[in-house]
This record gives C-alpha cells, sequence and structure tokens, in this order.
C-alpha cells in the first residue's frame, strides 16, 4: 500500500474537517504541564473581549465566543501573533461556543475562563460577600463549567478577579474566594472527566499583594484542601514606557515575592499604555520571559481590541473589519524573540514544591483577614455539586471546516493583509510565535478610515467551500 505523504494528509484533514485537540494541561507545583509531553505551559497570551462588557449580551445568547465568523477572523490574527492563550471574562454558560472553541483549539490556542460577570448576581459582591454567595450564583457559576468542561482547550477557570482592591475589602472577602474555588472544584471533580485548575485573579494592590498570595496558595487541611488556589493570577501594569526597567518597574520585587510560590503564577493582564497616545513597545516581554523571572508562568496581554480605555492591539470596525495598531506589530516582534525551547522547560525542582501549612503569621497586614475557617457551602449547594445543575450546555469540540477569514483584515501601515485564514495544527501542538511580520509583508489594497466600534462584532457565519479544493487534493494523492 502506498503511503500517504504527511503533507497531503495534513491537507485533507484540513478540506475535510480539524479535529486535533490541544493536550489538557494540569498544575504541577509551580508549573502548567502539558500532560502528554511533560513540557512546561508558559503563557503567552492576550486577554480577549472584543465589545468590552458590552459584548455580553445573554439575553440574546452573545458572548465573546458565541460567533464563529468572529472568532475566525481574530484566530487568525492572534495566531499570526503567536499567542498559545486567552482569557475570556463574560462568558453566557447557555450560549453555543462549539464552534468558537474549536477554531481556536485547532490553532493551538488555550482559554482561561472567568466565571463571573458584571451583571447582578454573577459575582462575589466585594461589600457584602455572604450575601451574593448564594445557590443561584453557584448554579450560574457551574453552568460555565458545564459549558467549557469537554473543550480539551479550556487551560483553567478564574473564580474571582479583583475582588480585594485595597485594605478594608481583604477582611471579609478572602474567605468567600476559597469557598468559590473550593465548590468549584468539587464540582469539577465530580462532573468533569479530567482535573481543571481553578484560581484567583489579584489586583497589583502592593499593600495586599503578598497576603492575598499567601492567604490563597496555603493548605488548611493537608496537601489536598480544596479550597486554595491552584493558580494566582496578578493584573500588572507596573511597567510603564521605553525608558521602565526590570528594576524600576518593580519586576525584581514581584520576582523575590513569588520565587517560592508551590503554585502557578502569572500576569492575568499587563501592558501599561501610559504615556497614552504612543504605542506601546512591549520591552517587558523580554523581561517577563527571562530566566530572571522563570518562577512566573508568563502572562496575558490587556487587551485584543480597541475599547474606551485604549488598551487594543487591534480596533475592529463596524463592518466587522480590523485593523492592526502599531501595539499588535510591537507584541509580535517582541513574541519573536522568545527562545520557546528555554522557556518550555520544567523544572523538577518547581513542580515538586508543596504547599504550606495556613497559619495566621503568614499574614502580614492587620486589616488583613486572618481567618481560615471557609464558609460552608449555602443551602441547596451540596445537591448540585453531587447531582449537577439541571439542563446543563455541555459543549464539545466539532469540525472546523471553514480556515479562509471572510471579512478584511488591514495591517498598521492601511495595506490589506491578503489570503489571511487560520493554519490549523497538527500532532496536538500549541501555538507558538512563528516569525511572522504581519503588518510589513503587505503590500496591497489600503483599508478605510477606521471606525472602532464599541458593541461586539457581528458577522455572518461563512463556510469555505471544499468540493473542488478536495478533488485537487485527491487527485495529487493519486499521482503519488
Amino acid at each position: 500500500m502506498l503511503s500517504i505523504p504527511r503533507t497531503v494528509a495534513l491537507l485533507l484533514a484540513s478540506l475535510i474537517g480539524i479535529t486535533y485537540a490541544v493536550h489538557t494541561v494540569e498544575v504541577h507545583g509551580q508549573d502548567f504541564v502539558d500532560t502528554v509531553t511533560n513540557k512546561r505551559l508558559m503563557i503567552i497570551g492576550v486577554d480577549y473581549q472584543p465589545g468590552g462588557q458590552s459584548g455580553y449580551n445573554p439575553d440574546a445568547g452573545e458572548d465573546a465566543l458565541s460567533n464563529g465568523t468572529v472568532c475566525l477572523r481574530d484566530a487568525a490574527m492572534l495566531q499570526r501573533l503567536g499567542v498559545n492563550t486567552i482569557r475570556v471574562y463574560n462568558i453566557d454558560p447557555s450560549a453555543n461556543h462549539d464552534e468558537c472553541a474549536s477554531i481556536f483549539n485547532a490553532v493551538g490556542i488555550y482559554m482561561i475562563l472567568d466565571v463571573n460577570s458584571p451583571l447582578s448576581g454573577e459575582s462575589i459582591d466585594r461589600s457584602n460577600p455572604a450575601g451574593s454567595y448564594n445557590v443561584g450564583y453557584l448554579t450560574r457559576i457551574f453552568g460555565v463549567v458545564e459549558a467549557f468542561k469537554g473543550y480539551p482547550n479550556t487551560l483553567a477557570f478564574f473564580a474571582a478577579n479583583e475582588v480585594m482592591n485595597d485594605i478594608s475589602t481583604s477582611k471579609d472577602n478572602p474567605p468567600y474566594i476559597r469557598a468559590v474555588q473550593r465548590d468549584l472544584k468539587n464540582y469539577i471533580a465530580k462532573h468533569s472527566t479530567r482535573t481543571i485548575p481553578v484560581g484567583y485573579s489579584a489586583a497589583d494592590v502592593r499593600q495586599i499583594l503578598q497576603d492575598t498570595w499567601a492567604y490563597l496558595q496555603c493548605a488548611i487541611d493537608g496537601t489536598t484542601d480544596e479550597s486554595r488556589s491552584d493558580f494566582f493570577g496578578l493584573n500588572s501594569y507596573s511597567w510603564c514606557g521605553s525608558t521602565a526597567t526590570f528594576q524600576t518597574s518593580g519586576y525584581d520585587v514581584l520576582t523575590t515575592m513569588f520565587e517560592n510560590s508551590t503554585i502557578p503564577v502569572f500576569f492575568s493582564e499587563y501592558g501599561c499604555n501610559k504615556p497614552q497616545g504612543t504605542p506601546r513597545v512591549f520591552n517587558e516581554v523580554a523581561a517577563l520571559y527571562s530566566p530572571e523571572m522563570t518562577a512566573l508562568s508568563g502572562g496575558l496581554v490587556y487587551e485584543y481590541s480597541e475599547e474606551p480605555a485604549d488598551f487594543g492591539l487591534v480596533v475592529i470596525n463596524d463592518n466587522s473589519t480590523v485593523s492592526l495598531r502599531t501595539d499588535y506589530d510591537n507584541l509580535q516582534a517582541q513574541y519573536n524573540k522568545l527562545n520557546i525551547t528555554l522557556i518550555e522547560s520544567a523544572d523538577s525542582t518547581a513542580t515538586a514544591l508543596t504547599p504550606p501549612a495556613c497559619s495566621t503569621d503568614m499574614i502580614d497586614d492587620p486589616g488583613f483577614s486572618k481567618n481560615f475557617t471557609i464558609p460552608s457551602p449555602p443551602d441547596g449547594a451540596t445537591d448540585l455539586i453531587n447531582n449537577g445543575i439541571e439542563n446543563p450546555n455541555n459543549g464539545k469540540l466539532v469540525q472546523v471546516t471553514a480556515t479562509a477569514v471572510p471579512m478584511a483584515v488591514y495591517a498598521s501601515n492601511g495595506n490589506q493583509i491578503q489570503n489571511l485564514a487560520i493554519k490549523p495544527l497538527p500532532n496536538d501542538e500549541s501555538n507558538t510565535p512563528g516569525g511572522e511580520s504581519t503588518s510589513a509583508n503587505t503590500t496591497t489594497t489600503a483599508s478605510p478610515s477606521a471606525s472602532p466600534t464599541k458593541k461586539g462584532a457581528a458577522g455572518k457565519n461563512y463556510s469555505v467551500a471544499t468540493g473542488s479544493l478536495l478533488v485537487i487534493a485527491l487527485t495529487a494523492l493519486l499521482m503519488l
């Protein structure tokens, strides 16, 4: 029998439908680790929430991962950028995410999902944690687990984001953060076929930062304590401008703080935009992925699309076309300099770390909670955890048959990017920087004037006509 060359096999797979899946990831001590290769997963990521909060409309079943055409467009640009992870903040657990999750999976991009949203009743209220911790809230966040547990590229869940932002909010909230983490992890253990890490995203408030990390990473009842964080995210904007350094940014302080962490620590947001009005150069990327900061597991740049706060790498125009900003080019250039082999190397010492026992002695600020008695689940929660929520919306991978991006995307120089498409990765690979210079390689059609939208980009569901291409591929096969 004739053997099929790998290139033809990959072509056929891409035309018939992509079903490759990235490897799942687990937490081993200080690192995220690929469960198959045992390589370290260093997060090279971007925060992804097109349209901002207005892009989340559960009444219409809309969120950042509900429109496959939009995801196809953005996955192509994120793949070229070189990212392997996105963070998505606001999720409608009842929406269909199969197409978007499958597209990001096909290009080797993991997803970290926030289980909360800004709507009332869909997060822990920092001013009233006891009152907002109820069975209705848990039903909602368990729904997010059900919607995403079936995707192998679901990397993790954030149980909360910046619940504590000063000393006063650090008094009562820490036990409730741990309670939500416990409930999520117990639900995952009961209803998922694999472990999915659960953690917290903290504000970079230095007065409470070390106490927050110490409180959440310690074990109350041995190493199996389900309420402790599996990882710790930090929203940090301390490296500002092209003249910032490892020392002036305070990265040296953060490195010292987290060097003995027993859980992965990463920047869940970074990318200071001061001074405003100038493109970001992202020279902190070289520091974040350097040997000096190996205790950290990378980070997620804030953010993909331009919103009112002016952090966007791209502008999403009213007609769903996209215009790249110089920030995109600069970040791509920094990613291209990374030594992927080095940053994927796992350290046996780091992966073997065990958590310290919780103690009031590890909390420095007198205003921060020293209460390690975690609230019991609210009435009805135990039944939910044991039996599952009613009518769960279980997501699953689907074939990705469309690879060509149907709307125009314009480089930062105004020229349209030609033949833009996702490039599905074989052999369960995750995406890595590919050495591309997206804007520099365009030479044709100038873009119209950009008009950024503050709403989630809309688009029709397009598909690629594969029949004629399949014939060509089969003909090539028969000629071998």
